[in-house]
């Protein structure tokens, strides 16, 4: 049962279950059609005998009437009353044998007339199973005197009462037209049969090959739930709504690889990070708890435990400020404010680190306004110029600038320090990365500048970077205004 509750064996039952119908429709249709045609030649045929019979009852003889092709109702001299014989001309009689090689497909025609007082004036030798009388009587009673087409049976009739009152009846055996309609209804039949088959095997196999991505995608969802983050759909037709679907979810698997990737990094980076001073702290109280030492030897070790445990915090404050940032728990203030100000206290406020190394700090700063948390926004540049300060060469030069572009503040950073290598580069924004490896210092864990950029996204901003080994670095941020 599970089979047929699949996309594919309903949409196979669908496509099955409609073209049936379009080939019932096309076969009754078709059918109907060869039914009215095959019907309207043996109403013409039994029209033209009809005509005869007329002819011959009410015309006049032969030598003073019309000539025989004259109209049925032309206002002629005909008789008033019908001859107390019937005869047919011997032409005439020829349009009732069974051998007329124009009409093979009708047989067996036959004619019956009567008077208005019912007597009996002709019949085919051809006997016709037909009551006579009950349909002279319908077609006088509603005064039809038009000729009616009658089916009866295997038989074709044409049936009217004159104006004068005679009642004439031709009719036919439509044996033959009745088998050549059967045989085409079983053609219509076998040809439906065959089509629908080949029907059907097509449109299985376009079906498979229009849900094969589906298929495709299910594997790999499946492989991917397994643990295999590196599988990928592949994506044979990128322009169908599948091919694009696929697309999409190979995008997603692979930010989900990366994100996987990286919280397997951070959290091995922060094991590292914090393996260091606990190893400290373990080591100087293990040293210290061996035998017995002077004051200043615990006061020491007290002091080393100490910055140990303060580069924890330092740390744990950090992941937890990334953790709320990235699930946007982080409370930002929304408010407009001065942003060349908060640059020029974070200048200010940095001015002793940067004379202790000799660097010269300077500044071009619109006066702009921005919207956002100015303390949160204050952490970044202080955390771009203390970098820039840091990895600068003594007697260096910092360079700040903010202006106006095309709706943002441009805030952009640059020192004249060594630079950054072209593959540091690419991960400066990594969280754990640092450019300078010898720099694993309390206040270097490698998560300033992630958390920069943390800040600057949750302000709908930009940060970028730049920089070419012994030509300096420039960050550039870039904010809505």
């Amino acid at each position: 049962m599970k089979t047929f509750k699949s996309i594919k064996w309903r949409l196979q039952l669908w496509y099955g279950l409609i073209l049936m119908a379009v080939l019932a429709g096309f076969g009754f249709t078709a059918y109907q059609l060869d039914y009215v045609q095959q019907m309207r030649l043996v109403d013409a045929a039994l029209q033209r005998r009809f005509d005869i019979l007329v002819k011959n009852l009410h015309a006049p003889p032969r030598e003073n009437g019309p000539p025989d092709d004259a109209p049925m109702f032309e206002q002629r001299p005909y008789r008033q009353s019908p001859p107390p014989e019937f005869h047919l001309q011997p032409p005439d009689a020829a349009l009732f044998q069974t051998n007329n090689s124009k009409e093979a497909f009708i047989s067996s025609f036959f004619f019956i007339i009567q008077t208005r007082d019912g007597r009996e004036l002709a019949r085919s030798s051809t006997p016709a199973n037909f009551d006579f009388a009950s349909w002279r009587n319908w077609a006088i009673n509603n005064s039809r005197s038009a000729p009616m087409h009658i089916v009866e049976g295997n038989l074709r009739e044409t049936f009217a009462v004159l104006p004068h009152g005679e009642a004439i009846l031709v009719g036919c055996s439509i044996d033959s037209v009745l088998h050549d309609l059967k045989i085409a209804a079983l053609k219509l039949l076998g040809f439906g049969a065959i089509i629908l088959l080949f029907g059907l095997a097509g449109g299985g196999w376009f079906i498979s090959r229009a849900i094969k991505p589906i298929e495709q995608i299910s594997s790999t969802a499946v492989k991917i739930s397994a643990g295999d983050l590196s599988q990928r759909i592949n994506v044979a037709e990128t322009e169908s709504e599948l091919g694009k679907l696929a697309s999409v979810l190979n995008s997603t698997f692979a930010r989900l690889e990366s994100a996987f990737a990286q919280q397997k990094q951070f959290a091995s980076d922060a094991a590292h990070e914090l393996r260091t001073p606990v190893s400290v702290i373990l080591t100087q109280t293990q040293t210290a708890l061996n035998r017995e030492r002077a004051t200043a030897d615990y006061k020491q070790t007290i002091e080393a435990c100490q910055r140990a445990a303060q580069r924890m915090k330092k740390l744990i404050s950090s992941l937890l400020e990334l953790t709320r940032l990235d699930a946007g728990q982080e409370s930002l203030k929304h408010l407009r404010f001065d942003f060349s100000k908060t640059i020029t206290d974070c200048i200010e406020l940095l001015k002793p680190m940067a004379a202790e190394h000799r660097i010269q700090i300077s500044s071009t700063l619109a006066p702009l306004e921005v919207t956002g948390d100015s303390e949160r926004l204050a952490q970044v540049v202080t955390n771009l110029l203390t970098n820039a300060i840091q990895h600068n060469h003594d007697g260096g030069e910092v360079k700040l600038g903010l202006k106006a572009e095309n709706g943002f503040a441009v805030l952009t950073v640059a020192d004249t320090g060594a630079g950054i290598s072209p593959e540091d580069l690419r991960h400066i924004f990594e969280r754990f990365y640092r450019a300078d490896k010898s720099r694993t210092g309390a206040g270097n864990a490698g998560l300033g500048l992630a958390i920069a950029k943390a800040i600057i996204d949750a302000h709908s901003g930009t940060i970028e970077v730049a920089s070419e080994e012994m030509n300096g670095t420039t960050f550039t941020v870039r904010l809505p205004i």
